[in-house]
């Protein structure tokens, strides 16, 4: 039996490892859209479902479902989660028309959401203290960093082989199959459940009407909207590019997947020794410094600072979920974890789409879809500002520092 040090230590990897699985298909659907335009002769809208498909499914299971994690308890939330997923994956090896293909994204994107909300759980279980959680929570996204990394690496690898891109989701489900037997070999803390109220989807709905739910939510809403700008449209702003940067351009998207990978893990440091309020103004105020100066001065300018972004973005989504999470009892992490995935893959499907219609009003160019996300971010950068100054969230973490946190 392992004791609780190592025990701990193995959640954490498991964890780790769950999150970086499923970036590798998540974020892999930009490289595999423009195959399957050509397999099946799709319109851009069309093959696009296969990013707002599952997109829409995780928002839906982590409103409807994420109170599972609190029921049920994280164990049996994260098994059936990834249950779901390994056995989806396999599925896509024995199938080849597109609606074939399209209900099985879909069905990745329930379990997505189910496994998720009760890891985001889980952490809030093994932590010490909120600051801890923070870190953790940053250290978990670092590795979905790296799995976003992967995962386009390895359908592009797949392609020039000569190879279906679907054999992504094989190697996924396999991987997702040794972390299912593995965490039956982990002890998980126990779950405290609310016997006066079980957590069921409606609890979820209440959780609105909570306004560190709401505005939590809703930075997680704008962040990842503005996020969306970079990974969805900055490599069509960025063409017809002709300036001395070539070779930054090329590998655009790279860069800033890299740089938002690798700031995760300097704020897993970062948030065990600084303020997490003061760095948040300060990287969002980045974010929006960048976002400005790359629609005022151009190509020239934004092939640089677009990129760079991916180090200012890197810790902003992992706190907004931690402290959100960390407003509220442990008996309730899941059901919290849910909502404000909702909102996260809300955003993940509407900023995008908000920015093309936009552009699109103003005859396709790419730079208008800009300064909305540019508006985005400076919301975000006034809701962290007042945050730093009123401190509102400092008093709700204190308070539950007290009651739910207990120094091992």
């Amino acid at each position: 039996m392992l004791n609780s040090a190592k025990n701990n230590k193995l959640i954490r990897w498991l964890t780790y490892m769950m999150f970086l699985m499923f970036a590798m298909t998540t974020d892999a659907v930009g490289v595999i859209i423009p195959e399957i335009i050509k397999e099946y002769n799709l319109s851009l809208s069309q093959a696009g479902l296969f990013h707002y498909g599952p997109m829409t499914a995780i928002a839906f299971a982590g409103i409807f479902l994420g109170f599972l994690a609190d029921r049920l308890g994280r164990k049996k939330a994260i098994v059936l989660g990834l249950g779901i997923f390994s056995v989806t994956s396999y599925l896509f090896a024995i199938g080849s028309s597109f609606a074939y293909f399209m209900v099985l994204m879909v069905a990745t994107g329930i379990a997505i959401g189910i496994f998720k909300t009760a890891a985001l759980a889980l952490i809030g279980d093994i932590s010490r203290s909120t600051r801890e959680h923070t870190s953790t929570v940053n250290g978990v996204e670092a590795f979905f960093g790296v799995g976003a990394i992967i995962g386009p690496l390895f359908v592009t690898y797949l392609i020039h082989q000569g190879v279906a891109w679907k054999w992504l989701y094989v190697a996924a489900g396999v991987l997702c199959t040794i972390l299912v037997i593995t965490a039956f070999f982990v002890n998980y803390p126990k779950t405290t459940v609310a016997e006066d109220k079980p957590a069921d989807f409606k609890s979820a709905i209440k959780m609105l009407n909570n306004p560190y739910a709401l505005l939590f939510s809703f930075g997680a809403f704008l962040y990842v909207s503005a996020e969306a700008a970079i990974y969805v449209w900055m490599p069509t702003y960025l063409m017809g590019y002709s300036g001395s940067a070539v070779l930054l351009f090329t590998y655009s998207l790279t860069i800033f997947f890299v740089l938002r990978a690798a700031g995760r893990f300097l704020g897993m440091w970062m948030m065990g020794h600084f303020s997490w309020s003061k760095i948040m103004v300060l990287f969002s105020g980045a974010i929006m410094v960048c976002f400005y100066c790359s629609i005022t001065f151009g190509k020239e300018v934004a092939v640089y600072l677009l990129p760079l972004t991916g180090l200012f973005m890197s810790v902003i989504y992992p706190t907004i979920n931690s402290k959100g999470i960390s407003c509220f009892p442990k008996n309730q992490h899941g059901t919290i974890a849910g909502v404000i995935l909702f909102f996260t893959a809300g955003g993940a499907a509407v900023g995008p789409l908000v920015m093309a219609l936009v552009s699109d009003h103003y005859g396709g160019d790419a730079k208008y879809g800009f300064i909305v996300a540019t508006v985005f971010a400076g919301i975000l950068f006034l809701g962290f500002l007042y945050n730093l100054i009123a401190a509102p969230v400092e008093h709700r973490l204190r308070e539950i520092e007290a009651s739910e946190y207990k120094p091992a």
